[in-house]
């Protein structure tokens, strides 16, 4: 581990890890000791002179020492927290600058503003989004100017990590690798002032991904590639049938007349391709059925062995896959933070207390880990560290600052309503209503009423629809019995702010989601007075109807999952645009300028692309094209969906060429792969929610997912009161996966414990070895303090 201080500015004070191999103290002296030796006139006062001044610059070098050490430990729980690898660790002092720059916040926002910027060219390049297209020397010159701060970023990462580091990491050099191809291609449309072919647009999300705060992005991305080896095992297997099945289909089928879907093995092929996403069936077996009865023994087959078996196989591999890689990576995760914290403890103690930390270098390290925390909440996570209560943390006790560090602290009152300290009668009134509000007969009437308002609305939406009255002309004036609804919850409203407290209502997800949901239905009916077209805004209230499924417990596992994984979700949802943009940019570029209007003359797809009103089948699917991003990302959801999508690859493929059936293919393939994915996750966030419930055997996980401890303190002037503070933090993922896999745990850190000891006895046993060159191996023993580091250090 490498120090940023000088090891020779060591004194009797300063840190452990900062001492001399020989352990003696050093000291080196500046001009200033010199210029004041001069001014002295008799031996005894130069003496005198040069000890104070000695001391004090011994003194202040210790301080600076203990400082950068702060700083180091600091950085050290920083990348084992944001899951970094320690090889990018600043290497010394010079490269701390440029470290603190790579991680300012301010830093991150430039990144994700530049990486944003150049996603939405798109919108402004040819073929750009209509009323949005800027000239080339305009969205050249933008795009040129984002590129420049992504290389200001990559250089200033390349100052941190030094050219080794650097290219060791791999995203890092293809990051490198497209900026200068982007740069050199943005240079070129500047010069030529002229749009021409440009694919490397499709790599624009790769920078997004990189930014910091798509780190659930990346996550999920590395994700994908882990999984991908036995997910292409089964594609092959599904293609290998599917090849065969297309041969056996063109043996069968091809001499039947009119009969295309199998004329040729290509043919074939692609018909059974499609067959699997069922978008063609039963359209595809039916002349074959007419032939023969026999004939529908093939489809079933196919579809039972591929549709069936195989597609669900396929997703039992991936979320056994996905299962593995969740495991894995929390073993990975819990083992780095426990290497970082090892780190951090080796910089933290000093030679007096070589074995724990004490409070004021806690405290140190803190003001760069924590800034914002202040004095009393250091001194509160530091106690509530300090299990034994030995006023020094040990490296066991050490290891719990991740979690403990994100304590948020208060005062704990000890009444359980908020307006226990109110004046008489007033907390006798707010207790009466707290009473009310919490008690269960006030809850189920809650959704009596709002049980009662759906069905309203059924009605009222029934009626309107049997008497085909159109909503836009429908007078949506506001009823009698709307008002009444509305006023009931506003009553329930009021009454939980009043009871429960305006922090615990506004802190609670049901009571906030009812709030909305209210506040809606007050601004729809005041816009229904003043304007009738506010009538959609009342649509929302049935959405209240969600509360009623608290009552049953399989729809809270259900509705608590997702709000649980909300986050990760908008991040699997970051990635599907990501692709979406990947493919679409593609997509423009090949067939962007393709017009499928009144297209595919002569072939079974004709009808759907007709303009006109003679035919019975007015698809419009002339409007699925790649004429900009946005309908690319339209085009492309409904690829993703699957129904009819061979309709808009038969339009492509009859207007431009045979070859494009490859795009849309792999497109589908790589779709599947991503929603396989999304759905393992899915499984296992809930079937995680399932066996945590039974394996701690509780009711509700809800109920432990905040973390309280109390710590109590002792007033200055009154040391016999004391006064309670509570640290509260809302569990994550890694904490109930620690809980509920504890056996696991205990056995990872059995197999840490023995990998140490290993290490140790290896160590001490090459000082009993003897080698044939009769080398004195004593002079290079291995002492204590020698074995002790090596234990911190692994």
């Amino acid at each position: 581990m490498a120090a940023w201080s000088d090891p020779s500015l060591t004194v009797l004070d300063s840190p452990l890890s900062q001492l001399n191999s020989d352990g003696r103290r050093t000291y080196t002296g500046d001009s200033s000791v010199i210029s004041d030796v001069d001014g002295c006139s008799y031996e005894e006062d130069l003496v005198s002179h040069i000890n104070s001044i000695t001391d004090s610059n011994n003194h202040l070098m210790t301080k600076y020492k203990w400082c950068l050490n702060y700083q180091e430990a600091a950085v050290y729980l920083q990348e084992g927290e944001n899951n970094d690898k320690y090889d990018t660790h600043p290497s010394n002092y010079d490269a701390l600058p440029a470290y603190q720059v790579a991680h300012n916040y301010w830093f991150h926002i430039l990144d994700l503003f530049a990486s944003i910027l150049l996603l939405s060219l798109a919108l402004c390049e040819s073929p750009a989004v209509t009323n949005m297209a800027l000239p080339v020397g305009v969205h050249s010159s933008l795009e040129l100017f984002c590129l420049l701060i992504l290389a200001l970023i990559l250089g200033i990462r390349l100052k941190w990590l030094k050219f080794r580091t650097f290219f060791k990491h791999k995203r890092t050099v293809l990051k490198m690798f497209l900026l200068l191809v982007m740069l050199v291609e943005a240079f070129v449309m500047i010069c030529r002032q002229k749009n021409h072919l440009r694919v490397t647009r499709a790599v624009r999300p790769f920078f997004l991904m990189d930014s910091y705060y798509c780190k659930g992005v990346r996550r999920f991305t590395r994700q994908i590639f882990q999984s991908l080896r036995p997910i292409f095992d089964m594609l092959l297997l599904l293609l290998f049938f599917m090849l065969i099945f297309s041969i056996l289909g063109f043996y069968l089928f091809s001499d039947i007349n009119n009969y295309t879907y199998f004329s040729t093995i290509q043919d074939s092929f692609v018909s059974l391709f499609v067959l699997l996403t069922t978008a063609n069936y039963p359209d595809v077996m039916m002349p074959a059925y007419n032939e023969s009865r026999f004939y529908v023994a093939f489809f079933i087959i196919y579809l039972s062995l591929e549709l069936f078996f195989l597609m669900n196989l396929l997703l039992a591999v991936v979320y056994d896959k996905f299962s593995s890689l969740e495991k894995e990576k929390l073993r990975k995760l819990f083992f780095h933070k426990r290497l970082g914290c090892r780190y951090a403890f080796q910089l933290l103690v000093s030679r007096q207390h070589p074995a724990t930390i004490q409070l004021k270098h806690f405290q140190g390290m803190m003001q760069y880990l924590r800034p914002k925390m202040s004095r009393k909440d250091v001194y509160l996570t530091f106690k509530s560290m300090n299990v034994l209560s030995t006023g020094s943390l040990s490296l066991t006790e050490f290891f719990t600052v991740y979690g403990c560090s994100k304590l948020k602290w208060k005062p704990k009152n000890v009444s359980t309503i908020w307006s226990e300290d109110f004046r008489y009668p007033f907390n006798l009134i707010f207790r009466v209503l707290h009473r009310i509000v919490t008690h269960k007969c006030f809850e189920y009437y809650i959704y009596l009423t709002i049980a009662s308002n759906f069905t309203w609305i059924v009605i009222e939406t029934v009626q309107m629809s049997v008497q085909h009255i159109s909503v836009k002309k429908y007078d949506f004036t506001a009823t009698g019995v709307t008002v009444f609804f509305i006023y009931i919850y506003v009553i329930e409203a009021c009454l939980k702010i009043l009871g429960k407290g305006p922090r615990e209502y506004f802190t609670t997800g049901w009571d906030l989601f009812d709030f909305f949901v209210t506040l809606v239905s007050i601004i729809g009916l005041l816009g229904e007075i003043v304007n009738h077209n506010f009538y959609y805004i009342m649509v929302l209230r049935p959405f209240r109807l969600l509360r009623l499924f608290k009552i049953n417990r399989r729809y809270r596992d259900v509705l608590g999952t997702f709000f649980v994984i909300f986050s990760r979700l908008v991040s699997i949802a970051l990635t599907i645009m990501m692709l979406y943009y990947f493919f679409g940019i593609i997509g423009m570029e090949l067939i962007g300028d393709v017009d499928l209007t009144n297209c595919c003359k002569n072939t079974s797809v004709e009808d759907f692309y007709r303009e006109d009103n003679s035919t019975s089948i007015q698809g419009f699917y002339y409007l699925n094209n790649f004429q900009n991003i946005l309908y690319s990302g339209v085009t492309l959801f409904e690829l993703t969906v699957v129904n009819n999508w061979f309709i808009i690859m038969e339009g492509y493929a009859n207007a431009v060429s045979e070859w494009l059936r490859l795009y849309f293919m792999l497109f589908y393939i790589v779709s599947m792969v991503v929603m396989n994915i999304v759905v393992a996750f899915v499984l296992d966030a809930f079937l995680f929610r399932i066996q945590y419930k039974r394996t701690m055997n509780c009711k509700d996980i809800e109920d432990e997912s905040i973390q309280q401890i109390d710590i109590p303190l002792s007033q200055r002037n009154y040391k016999c009161t004391k006064v309670i503070y509570q640290g509260e933090r809302h569990k994550n993922r890694e904490d109930f996966s620690l809980q509920m896999y504890q056996d696991e745990v205990t056995v990872w850190l059995e197999e840490e414990v023995q990998e140490h000891m290993h290490a140790i006895n290896y160590m001490k046993n090459l000082q009993q070895r003897n080698r044939d060159n009769s080398a004195n191996l004593e002079d290079f023993s291995v002492n204590d303090s020698d074995t002790r580091h090596l234990t911190l250090t692994l």
